[in-house]
């Protein structure tokens, strides 16, 4: 496999790192990055070809990643029309579906659209994956070894769930860090100090989210177990439950899902 970034943002660097950590050579990887600085930074620590505009290099790859942001994907992409013959395009852009992709790329169709998350950047992200029917399934392995590089991948059987899959995976880590947040403010609304309470929302994070990956049980049964009756997590569960927590946050994720929606038509307009 010979594969071309187009973008070297973060998530190209950690999807870059990955890649030759598990051994792919770095002379099968280039990237095509504007920026000076950032390509002088790709090819000094991966030993890879930067360039400025799309080149040899790029021309000869059988596959393209696409990891520009979503509202620069369209002049990115321009140059690439009419060159793609037989290669396999992936994209990580938000919200670009693939019917406008496709238009943009002169109608190529062996495409396939990825949402992975940030903890990509250490390894243990997540990304959904959806390909229509044009893409075959040596190419679905590709673009999975790909972006599982980085971390687990899970494959949906229509791209509107990518919507869903942006609102509970790719906004995900934010819920997380923000539940950190009034973890540790709470703490210290109760006496701790800030870097005690930090340190205790962090772990206390970690720890349950390492058990709950761990465990064969759902979280639900481990929740339980954690709960005795009359006993102080009751008693938070309790005002959990009289503020309807869960349908406010259920409400939240759907309204995210639903700005994914509504990103496509805008990114997809002529």
């Amino acid at each position: 496999m010979k594969l071309a970034f187009i973008g070297g943002g973060n998530m190209a660097n950690a999807l870059i790192g990955s890649l030759v950590k598990r051994g792919m050579k770095p002379g099968a990887i280039s990237v095509v990055e504007p920026v000076a600085a950032a390509r002088r930074k790709l090819a000094a620590r991966y030993r890879i070809r930067a360039s400025a505009a799309p080149d040899a290099r790029a021309a000869a790859a059988d596959t393209l990643l696409l990891a520009v942001k979503p509202q620069d994907m369209r002049a990115a992409v321009a140059p690439l029309a009419g060159s793609l013959r037989g290669k396999l395009v992936i994209s990580i852009a938000a919200g670009i579906r693939l019917k406008d992709l496709s238009r943009w790329l002169g109608g190529h169709a062996k495409l396939v659209r990825c949402m992975p998350n940030t903890p990509a950047l250490i390894g243990a992200g997540i990304t959904g994956l959806f390909a229509p029917p044009g893409v075959s399934a040596a190419e679905r392995r590709r673009a999975e070894r790909i972006l599982g590089a980085a971390g687990a991948t899970v494959w949906v059987e229509d791209e509107a769930l990518l919507d869903p899959v942006t609102a509970v995976s790719a906004s995900g880590p934010a819920y997380v860090f923000w539940f950190i947040e009034q973890l540790a403010k709470s703490g210290e609304s109760l006496g701790l100090s800030p870097q005690v309470s930090m340190k205790l929302a962090l772990q206390t994070a970690l720890g349950a989210a390492t058990l709950a990956a761990r465990s064969k049980e759902p979280p639900s049964v481990l929740r339980e177990r954690v709960t005795s009756k009359g006993g102080t997590t009751e008693a938070a569960l309790t005002v959990f439950e009289q503020e309807r927590l869960a349908e406010r946050f259920r409400r939240a994720v759907e309204a995210a899902s639903r700005r994914g929606a509504e990103m496509g038509e805008l990114l997809g307009r002529d």
